[in-house]
């Protein structure tokens, strides 16, 4: 791999770790800590939101973001010719 697709390489691999974490960040912490009293205002199966991001609405994004970047990282992997198959 020549230096250019390795440094493209790592570039799309940090911009998808940036998506990622930011998106986590906004769930575990925006919703569940700064926009809480807001969201407390919803309710979904007689919990409100905001407490629900904060207890488990959180844990279910990051464990989504893990298969959603494993599945991105397939296809990076394979426009790069990196693939293990």
């Amino acid at each position: 791999m020549h230096l250019e697709n390795r440094m493209a390489y790592w570039r799309a691999n940090l911009r998808l770790v940036a998506a990622c974490l930011c998106i986590w960040f906004v769930c575990s912490y925006g919703f569940g800590v700064l926009f809480v009293e807001q969201l407390n205002r919803i309710r979904i199966g007689g919990f409100q939101l905001g407490f629900w991001f904060a207890q488990q609405g959180s844990i279910y994004v990051f464990v989504a973001l893990i298969f959603f970047y494993a599945w991105r990282m397939n296809r990076i992997d394979r426009k790069f010719d990196v693939h293990e198959d």
